[in-house]
């Protein structure tokens, strides 16, 4: 299984978020580093993948309306794929 876990308190920009992700779910090169390029490596992902959000208020702070987005994209994803599992801590 894939974790990647989207802290709060460490992501400070979009920028550190991307690779976050992109480093602890092994995306594809052409991954755009965006929301729609996250849902599309998502719903395309064949391995077991969990996404744990810790710190949502921080998260929230440090990237404002991205926040809110990004969570939403990741339901979605996880509504349309059901290798992929969120957790809030």
């Amino acid at each position: 299984m894939q974790i990647c876990i989207i802290d709060g308190n460490e992501i400070k920009n979009r920028d550190v978020l991307h690779d976050t992700l992109n480093r602890a779910l092994h995306f594809p090169e052409w991954y755009g580093r965006n929301l729609d390029a996250l849902y599309d490596c998502l719903t395309d992902t064949y391995e077991e993948t969990k996404l744990l959000f810790r710190n949502l208020d921080a998260l929230e702070g440090a990237l404002g309306n991205y926040a809110e987005a990004l969570v939403k994209v990741a339901y979605v994803a996880a509504e349309e794929n059901d290798k992929i599992r969120l957790e809030f801590q």
